[in-house]
């Protein structure tokens, strides 16, 4: 792919570096980009298009499609890692990119999705007075960074498991339709049924409210309709932390069903990890199997490890869009119920077939399987005489 470069936006990016390796980029990407920054602590960008190569300049980049990767990664804030995104988008434009592609699996300021006024977000749902006040004297966040990616040259957005629908409103009007929300629901039910993590024949989904419901019948129909039953929880709020829950008349199956199933629970993120937990608390009322929770962006907050080490939770599904999870550190004690499925195979193949329509993408499979030896079924697949160091 010899038009297309594949850049990361800090050095030593290991989504970055993946992504290009499964596309097929000979060159590691820190010798086609310098990601300087003067004493000043301005970051100044600098494609390197050869030593004292005079001809072209400013135009070096002709006809290229540069793939800009963005994960959090190390001591840059989510704040700097936006601001090298624009000027890295700049210097590919300044230097005559065709086009600019952004693979943020995580995309920043999705929590900010909607404003104090009116006109400020397409939620999918009605705005109270009280959800007004809430962003009440805030920036219409979400707005101003794609706002500012267009601006800067992005051209096209891929992204993994956005959970906002006024996000995806705003990023498919800001970049006219090539807005990329990758929904993982194929590689969950592959794993699903791949891996001996539940039995498939045994199993109910559990969407723990309405907003995961869409994805979650995802699942069902990658399985084949109507093959697994989808338990819905009914969610209602009182203020920031408290919570009630209640299985929805909408389910396919009730409490009173999974005695001695297999229940697994769909979201695309955790930050508390309460809401998860209490979940998981009435469904072990009716005495399942076990539980486990597949959740796409996991964020390793203090409060989010104590909430999940619950025992009432027996195993965590999660993914790379957040790369510091490998870390044992950041997994602290959940490492003995937590894998992590690699997915820059997954967002390559897709990126392929975006490139190039007649390409069938990279073949299966398209994860890979990040285990700690603490986990009971490494120690299963491994045995006794292999410990965690």
């Amino acid at each position: 792919m010899k038009d297309i470069v594949i850049v990361g936006s800090v050095a030593d990016n290991p989504i970055a570096e993946d992504i290009a390796h499964y596309m097929g980029q000979e060159e590691e990407y820190q010798d086609l980009i310098s990601l300087k920054s003067f004493l000043n602590t301005e970051f100044c960008p600098r494609f390197i298009t050869g030593f004292r190569n005079y001809r072209n300049i400013g135009d070096k980049l002709s006809g290229k499609t540069v793939i800009l990767v963005n994960t959090n990664q190390g001591t840059h804030s989510r704040n700097g890692l936006a601001m090298r995104n624009f000027l890295i988008a700049r210097a590919a434009k300044d230097n005559g990119a065709q086009n600019v592609i952004l693979v943020e699996p995580d995309l920043y300021y999705s929590a900010q999705d909607r404003g104090p006024r009116r006109e400020h977000g397409l939620t999918g749902y009605k705005r109270y007075e009280s959800d007004y006040e809430k962003f009440d004297g805030q920036p219409f966040s979400a707005r101003l960074y794609a706002d500012l990616l267009k601006m800067s040259g992005v051209d096209e957005v891929v992204t993994v498991h956005n959970h906002s629908v006024s996000v995806q409103n705003i990023f498919m009007d800001r970049f006219s339709g090539k807005f990329h929300n990758l929904r993982p629901y194929d590689l969950y039910s592959n794993y699903m049924q791949d891996t001996d993590v539940v039995n498939d024949h045994n199993l109910v989904l559990c969407a723990p409210d309405k907003g995961a419901l869409a994805f979650v019948r995802k699942i069902q129909h990658s399985f084949g309709k109507n093959r697994i039953p989808v338990i819905i929880m009914d969610k209602t709020r009182d203020g920031e932390r408290n919570i009630k829950l209640d299985v929805s008349p909408d389910s396919d199956v009730f409490l009173s069903d999974i005695k001695g199933k297999d229940i697994v629970v769909v979201d695309d993120m955790v930050r508390t990890g309460g809401t998860i937990v209490e979940t998981c608390h009435k469904l072990r009322s009716a005495n399942p199997n076990k539980i486990v929770f597949f959740v796409t962006h996991f964020y390793s907050s203090r409060e989010c490890r104590i909430n999940l080490n619950d025992r009432v939770l027996d195993e965590i599904i999660t993914t790379t869009t957040i790369p510091s999870i490998l870390n044992r550190d950041v997994q602290g004690r959940l490492r003995h119920k937590m894998v992590v499925l690699l997915i820059s195979r997954w967002i390559s193949s897709y990126l392929l077939k975006l490139l190039d329509s007649s390409s069938q993408g990279l073949k299966s499979p398209l994860y890979s399987e990040n285990m700690s030896a603490k986990n009971p079924r490494w120690i299963g697949k491994m045995g006794p005489l292999f410990s965690d160091s």
